[in-house]
């Protein structure tokens, strides 16, 4: 138990090794809110929209992104605006044309483990009616 806070040293514990083994995977609250804020870009069905087109795609201009996600360029802009500030894509200049592409190799990891579960999403692990009974 020797990863347990002096504060939380006193709480009752069941399986020691396991609280040492989730502490250490938990790891610093630092690095737990860099984590939350790279999911919350991923939280926007828009930028979700954008990185999943990219990372199959590859580079490709803000216009060619707009028309298959069905956004506008403004919004498109936008968003990737925001992703290329976390460091999660990049634009490359082609002459007055700018493709952006994906950069984070994580995310890029984490969108091809979601697309090859897809057929997955929105059901329960048995396949049946969620826990919540409905509501």
């Amino acid at each position: 138990m020797h990863l347990v806070p002096a504060e939380r040293a006193g709480q009752r514990i069941i399986d020691d090794h396991r609280v040492c083994d989730a502490i250490a995977a938990v790891g610093a609250p630092e690095r737990v809110r860099a984590w939350a804020d790279r999911f919350s870009l991923l939280s926007d069905p828009g930028r979700l929209s954008l990185l999943l087109a990219l990372h199959e795609a590859g580079a490709i201009a803000v216009s060619d992104l707009a028309v298959a996600t069905g956004m506008r360029d403004t919004a498109v802009s936008q968003a990737l605006r925001l992703l290329r500030t976390a460091g999660i894509v990049q634009g490359e200049k082609d002459g007055r044309i700018v493709r952006y592409r994906l950069i984070d190799g994580p995310i890029s990891a984490l969108l091809e483990h979601c697309a090859s579960r897809d057929t997955n999403v929105g059901s329960t692990p048995s396949g049946g009616a969620s826990s919540t009974g409905g509501q």
